[in-house]
């Protein structure tokens, strides 16, 4: 038997190929192999065998076999047959044995719960997945419970229990506060393996009432939250406090003091502890010890060493972790807990076991008729499992019957099997810790023999190297394998082949005798097949000059050779490597086709270099080492252009190439970086030198191309980083022979010129492309399209051609091919050209006008049938032209315009036109030739738009309460007018807009007056029209309402100039009245509006500025009539006012305000004239010695009334003071403040209170808005007030006027002394 089963298993090699080839779990079948074979199924794909799915999406049960004929698929659950059809929840994926459940729908997951197992079968066998046990995920909620406060004291151990609730799977535990942030975890304080938090000794700081433990189960994505726990630890001092205050002066007391203590083990419990562990699972140890100071942990292994690279420590080494455990790693553990006052250990015993795991796995076997085979399948475990075996899915002892098949515990032996034997086998390794399940199929087949090596392929190999011709093969039974060479060779024996199982055949040492054609020849009982292979070889790759050990002095250079010799079928590429590494980035390194040179050396370039030749056969390589050393002290180095090369040589003369050599002439301390050569065409084009090609500075001879029929002489020049060598003497000449030409000529075209011809041209070769003497020109054509023969004729010294009497725009073929008297050059390749253009026949029509809004409209037109056009189609003009306006029935001058479209577009759109117009428009095609007809005049007409702005606005007449408007109506009305709107509204200096007004103006006015304004105020003034559409633009216009009379001594309006040369004398307080304003920002830079409030020696400027923030002002000044040079006085900051001081009184001078910065922008002069001093000017009386001595008087006077009541008190005589003290029980009223000595009765503080700097406050004790102390805005356009030399104002800030008593101004009281100041004029 034994002797049996040793034949065959030398008859089964094929075998172990054969289930490489097609087995679904190692290679892939040939793709058409795959087609054409009956193969068993294969199981590719499964769910988990645990498996736990979420209870509120669909349960997908994968399933995916294949098999040729494709699988059929069953289940089963809880073993038995588990009808899908049945179960409208139920479906299976088509081609497919994957289940979707659906319970998004309706369906509950918990009804589903169970053990599935798929069969997948064909006429060949059936394979069986695991059984896929499906369970939902469960995440339930916490039990209620109740918590009560942990009341520790300090030092103390304390365990917080989570105790969560069993999941499906484990929940992942953690501790947070309520502010949803991790609790900090140290030695001290740290989370155990079943979710508890442990304090080996608990601190004040632990005391909080947010301890909470969170569950998070993955599966449902959901988070649990236990109840917060509430942590008080009391400290030994505070315990004291409190029993030292319930306790008498005589009673002892006081709690102990934290005590130190040894460890003590609060996880696990007692001295030893077991633990099992399957095999390449985690094992996790744990070890949580209670003590103060707070204990270490430390682990060892009893009798052993810890295992290396797979033990890791965790949770600050109170959790030992090892990975991928085995049986070796079964033992005792000892942890160790330890502080400064002991320590305590304990001991776990880990048993690792394992479930069943593979040795041997079955694999598929696929046998011919009459064959022998085995199926092993050999698993270990412990405990050792027990193995098992199906056949189709049903144990092999209830299985049909097979003659050729016997079991043997874990093998099954076949023996002269048949094509009726092929079945899937299942084998099951099982034991109490789990099981395996695998399939492997035994396929009978009796096949032919197939080569799949592909035909006539091709094999390159180096000489002296083996070569492996392949003859992949496939067949049933196993074909024997037999190589030829050449066709008809014979049998290939002996000990120079080598002949592989799987069909190579191998040449050890390939000769170039041994390249040829190869023939593999594959039989079995079932027929023949051949497969011819080609075998050449090359010969090697070397480096016949490999690169030497150089040594540079820094900042030279030099170069590394590496010469080659290859194969000349053999395209090699040359890498340099510094160091084993790439080179450099860097500009000094230059690689050229046999060489590296580094420029400019320095000490980082030290190092091996190293020359790699590649080729797609073979790679060669050789270093060599560069050593830098310090370049000796040199003289101060001089650059220049290199000298020209000398002893050029031409050698190697053939008809299309010649080799160039040159000695480089010096190169002056700067490297040569290249050579340029030119060359001299002596026959055609004799003096003038043409660049020929350029090569690296490191070569001295160039391969030159040439042209035939050309007399050379050629010139290097010589390139460094200065400039460029003066030109070596020339070579000597060398003229190539005569040749027919290589090229035609360039830019050939066909373009008529007139509707009846047809204009060739071309580019003419030059003198050295003609290739010989005789240079002509062979130009042919022939209608496109049309069978005709070409005609041609040949000339010479042209580059056009005209050919007469053809019809109008048709297409031509033609060709221009370049002739000598040695021959013709290569056939040209052919060009479409036209004849002539004529001018188009037809007009569009169908001419449609779409008017879209008042300045748009859309033109539709027909094309032109293309016939017609006689020429290559560019587009439609459209012409169209304005008849006359609607609004005003007159007509113009006619203005066509035109707008062209390219291409064959049909429509177009007609912008920019004017409202409420008639207008005429054609259509005309273009082509090369010009435009054809138009299309008869369309009319249409644009409806109203809205009017453009009025032609002018002037505003003239200015009294001191109207403004006289005038305008003139709109340039482009666009419509009929409705009317016009006028707005206005107030602006301050500041340029803050008050309220607007707006007036509606009949349509046939051209002037308003605007009565009732206030005076001395500047409007502004926006202005438009109106038709039945809308309003069209503004224009917008300023105005000042004039001053009172009394204010102006010579008034000077100019019409469209504002103010200008107005003469100011000390002026009175003036008084206007202000609406709100709103801040608005000027159009463009200008000063305006320049007013002068003049003293006797001084003057306050101020004025108006609309421009960019923060321009700095100056002002100039002089005596008005004088031709003395303007004074200049710069302005600090941006304020709009300034004091000139130091003036002459009863003098007349000129004032301007200009802005730095501003080229030229200066305001208008202004004129004003200081006065004498007046008896009416008001003065700062508190400043004057008369107020001050009157003070004094005062307070001295009431000092000796106070020491008169005083004497009077003490001798019981009856005064005012006394009368009130006896009025009055309150004692505090009656002494001085002790903060201001006044009396406390009588005191008016208000009254003599001194006057605040800027105070803005009138006499009838209103509040006014206070604005910037720098600028005079808030006095209005005249001057309200005068100021003293420093520039303060010291007017009334907001008087009333003389005819308007109403304003309640007026105060019943007695005015105080600074009353009377704010009040005088």
């Amino acid at each position: 038997m034994m002797k049996k089963m040793s034949m065959s298993t030398s008859k089964t090699s094929l075998v172990l190929f054969l289930c490489q080839i097609i087995s679904a779990l190692d290679v892939p079948l040939d793709s058409k192999l795959l087609e054409e074979l009956s193969q068993p199924p294969t199981i590719t794909q499964q769910s988990p065998k645990d498996y736990i799915v979420d209870p509120r999406e669909n349960i997908v049960i994968q399933c995916e076999a294949k098999g040729k004929p494709p699988p059929s698929f069953s289940w089963t659950r809880n073993g038995t047959h588990f009808d899908i059809d049945k179960d409208a929840q139920v479906t299976m994926k088509p081609n497919s044995g994957t289940l979707v459940i659906n319970i998004m729908n309706g369906g509950k997951a918990e009804a589903y719960e169970g053990v599935y197992q798929c069969t997948a079968r064909n006429e060949r066998g059936a394979a069986v997945s695991n059984n896929i046990v499906i369970r939902p995920s469960r995440s339930p909620l916490w039990t209620k419970e109740k918590l009560e406060p942990n009341h520790v004291r300090e030092g103390d151990s304390l365990v917080l229990h989570c105790r969560p609730p069993v999941g499906l799977p484990p929940p992942i535990i953690f501790w947070m506060d309520n502010a949803f942030q991790r609790l900090p975890q140290s030695e001290r304080v740290s989370q155990g393996l079943n979710g508890d938090l442990y304090f080996s000794n608990v601190q004040p700081e632990d005391t909080r009432e947010d301890y909470i433990c969170y569950a998070r189960f993955n599966h449902t994505q959901t988070i649990q939250q236990k109840q917060p726990i509430s942590v008080k630890v009391f400290s030994m001092d505070s315990l004291n406090d409190t029993i030292a205050a319930n306790l008498s002066d005589t009673d002892i007391y006081g709690a102990k003091p934290v005590t130190e203590r040894q460890p003590v083990l609060l996880t696990p419990t007692g001295s030893t502890s077991t633990k099992v562990e399957l095999r390449g699972n985690v094992l996790l140890l744990e070890c949580i010890a209670a003590g103060l100071p707070t204990p270490v942990i430390r682990w060892i292994k009893e009798g052993g060493e810890l295992p290396a690279n797979r033990t890791f420590f965790e949770n600050f080494k109170k959790t030992l972790k090892i990975i991928d455990v085995s049986e070796a790693d079964s033992g005792n553990y000892k942890c160790i807990a330890r502080n400064a006052l002991g320590s305590v250990h304990h001991v776990i015993s880990v048993t690792v076991k394992a479930a069943p795991y593979w040795i041997t796995a079955p694999r598929n076997l696929v046998l011919s008729p009459g064959e022998d085979g085995t199926l092993i399948c050999r698993a270990n475990g412990s405990p050792k499992p027990s193995i098992s075996w199906l056949a189709n899915g049903v144990p092999i002892a209830i299985a049909p019957e097979d003659p050729s098949r016997k079991v043997d515990g874990d093998t099954i032996i076949f023996s002269h099997v048949q094509e009726r034997s092929s079945a899937v086998y299942q084998c099951n390794a099982s034991n109490e810790y789990g099981y395996l399940l695998a399939n492997a199929f035994v396929n009978v087949l009796a096949e032919p023999p197939r080569i799949l090596t592909p035909a006539n392929k091709l094999y390159q190999v180096i000489a002296d190297s083996p070569a492996l011709l392949d003859c992949a093969y496939f067949g049933s039974p196993k074909p024997e394998i037999e190589w030829f060479k050449g066709v008809k060779g014979s049998i290939l024996r002996g000990n120079e082949y080598v002949f592989h199982d799987n069909g190579t055949l191998e040449i050890p040492v390939a000769q170039k005798s041994n390249a040829g054609t190869y023939t593999c020849v594959a039989r079995n009982e079932l027929g023949k097949i051949q497969n011819e292979v080609q075998l050449e070889i090359k010969d090697p790759t070397m480096i016949i000059k490999q690169p030497e050990y150089k040594v540079i002095q820094r900042y030279g250079q030099v170069s590394f050779e590496c010469i080659i010799k290859h194969d000349s079928t053999l395209l090699p590429t040359v890498t340099w490597l510094k160091d084993n590494d790439e080179l450099p980035d860097d500009e000094r390194f230059l690689v050229g086709k046999d060489n590296l040179t580094i420029m400019n050396v320095t000490d980082k370039d030290d190092g091996t270099y190293t020359c790699i030749v590649n080729t797609t056969l073979d790679s060669v390589s050789a270093s060599a080492v560069l050593t830098v050393v310090a370049a000796p002290p040199t003289p101060a180095i001089i650059y220049a252009r290199p000298n020209p090369p000398f002893d050029l040589e031409l050698t190697g003369q053939l008809e299309r190439s010649i080799d160039l050599s040159w000695i480089p002439g010096d190169e002056n301390n700067s490297p040569i970086t290249s050579f340029v050569v030119e060359f001299e065409d002596a026959l055609h084009e004799p003096g003038v030198w043409r660049y020929q090609t350029e090569v690296p500075g490191t070569q001295t001879m160039a391969q030159l191309k040439l042209s035939p029929y050309v007399n050379y002489s050629f010139r290097v020049i010589a390139v460094n980083r200065i400039g460029r060598s003066q030109p070596s003497e020339p070579s000597e000449q060398y003229l190539t022979k005569s040749a027919s030409p290589d090229e035609n000529p360039a830019n050939v075209q066909g373009i008529g010129s007139e509707p009846d011809n047809l204009v060739i041209t071309w580019e003419p070769l030059k003198g050295f492309q003609s290739n010989g003497p005789g240079l002509q020109y062979k130009v042919s054509w022939r209608q496109k399209d049309v069978d005709d023969e070409w005609t041609s004729v040949i000339v010479a010294n042209v580059s056009k051609y005209i050919v007469s009497g053809t019809p109008t725009f048709v297409p031509y073929e033609v060709k221009v091919q370049a002739l000598n008297d040695l021959g013709y050059a290569p056939e040209p390749s052919e060009v479409i050209g036209h004849s002539g253009e004529d001018l188009p026949m037809v007009a569009p029509g169908n001419v449609q006008v779409h008017v879209i809004n008042s300045t748009l409209a859309k033109v539709h037109w027909d094309p032109v049938p293309l016939k017609s056009v006689r020429g290559h189609l560019q587009g439609y003009k459209v012409y169209y032209w304005k008849v006359q306006s609607l609004s005003r029935r007159s007509r113009r001058h006619i203005e066509k315009k035109i707008l062209t479209f390219r291409g064959n577009k049909t429509f177009g759109m007609l912008p920019g036109l004017e409202p409420y117009s008639s207008y005429k428009l054609n259509v005309r095609v273009v082509n090369g030739k010009g435009e054809g007809p138009a299309s008869p005049d369309k009319i249409f007409k644009t409806p109203e738009g809205v009017p453009s702005s009025p032609s002018f606005l002037k505003i003239t007449n200015p009294t001191l309460d109207s403004l006289t408007l005038e305008w003139g109506s709109p340039t482009h009305p666009n419509g009929v007018l409705t009317s016009y709107t006028l707005k206005f509204q107030p602006i301050n200096n500041t340029h803050e807009l008050g309220p607007l007004v707006e007036i509606r103006i009949p349509a046939n006015e051209s002037s308003l007056i605007l009565k009732n304004l206030n005076y001395s105020t500047r409007y502004k003034f926006y202005f438009n029209a109106q038709t039945s559409v809308g309003s069209g633009s503004q224009i917008t216009e300023e105005a000042v309402t004039i001053m009172d009379e009394a204010g102006i001594l010579h008034p000077a309006v100019d019409a469209g100039k504002g103010y200008s040369e107005i003469l100011f004398a000390t002026s009175p307080v003036m008084h206007t009245v202000r609406p709100t304003f709103y801040k608005v920002q000027p159009l463009y830079p200008r000063i305006r509006n320049v007013t002068t409030a003049a003293a006797e020696t001084y003057a306050n400027i101020s004025w108006e500025y609309e421009g960019p923030d923060h321009a700095n002002f100056y002002v100039e000044y002089g005596v008005a009539g004088s031709k003395e040079d303007w004074k200049k006085e710069i302005v600090n900051g941006s304020r709009s006012f300034f004091v000139l001081k130091g003036l002459t009184p009863g003098t007349a001078y000129k004032v301007r305000v200009g802005a730095e910065g501003l080229s030229g922008f200066r305001s208008s002069e202004d004129v004003f004239e200081t006065g004498p001093a007046m008896a009416s000017r008001q003065v700062d009386i508190a400043t004057q010695g008369w107020f001050i001595g009157l003070m004094c008087a005062v307070a001295l006077l009431i000092l000796i009334l106070l020491i008169v009541c005083f004497i009077r008190r003490n001798k019981g005589g009856k005064y005012p003071v006394k009368e009130k003290e006896d009025a009055h029980a309150d004692p505090e009223i009656q002494p001085m403040k002790e903060d201001d000595g006044t009396f406390g009765e009588y005191s008016d503080a208000e009254d003599h209170k001194p006057l605040k700097k800027g105070s803005r406050t009138p006499s009838d004790r209103t509040v006014k808005k206070e604005d910037s102390d720098d600028s005079l805005v808030d006095y209005g356009e005249g001057v309200n007030g005068q100021f003293n030399e420093d520039g303060s104002f010291i007017g009334q800030y907001s008087g009333k006027k003389e005819k308007e008593p109403a304003e309640g101004n007026e105060s019943s009281e007695a005015p105080s002394p600074v009353n009377a100041m704010n009040s005088f004029v």
